[in-house]
């Protein structure tokens, strides 16, 4: 089982329900199309390794990632988070607090609603 997080490059919808609609598209057209293979962006990578610096995802990763790598779940502006449940909490508060301070649009998929 594991807590998931959506974390994007763009401005950051006003609302809920425009941060679902926003992820379902770029979901849709970064991660579940096999036909698009992006590289993800410059930010999305700077954030991915600050989130492993912290939460490696090469040592003991069944304790924390329930996905490795997890530059693997990233395309374009989009990093799709898998976290195992035991640390959701404690990672995903850093996760969102992180992609804050890098600009980037926190999204939690089961709740459909944004991270602060």
């Amino acid at each position: 089982m594991s807590y998931d997080l959506a974390v994007w490059e763009g401005d950051r919808p006003p609302g809920d329900d425009r941060a679902s609609s926003t992820y379902d598209d770029l979901y849709e057209r970064y991660l579940e199309s096999d036909d698009v293979d992006v590289p993800p962006t410059p930010r999305v990578v700077a954030y991915v390794e600050a989130l492993v610096a912290r939460y490696p995802d090469d040592v003991d990763r069944s304790a924390v990632w329930a996905s490795s790598p997890v530059i693997g779940e990233a395309s374009g502006p989009l990093v799709y988070l898998l976290m195992s449940y035991g640390k959701a909490e404690e990672v995903s508060e850093y996760a969102a607090l992180l992609a804050r301070e890098h600009g980037l649009v926190c999204f939690d998929p089961q709740a459909e609603r944004l991270r602060p």
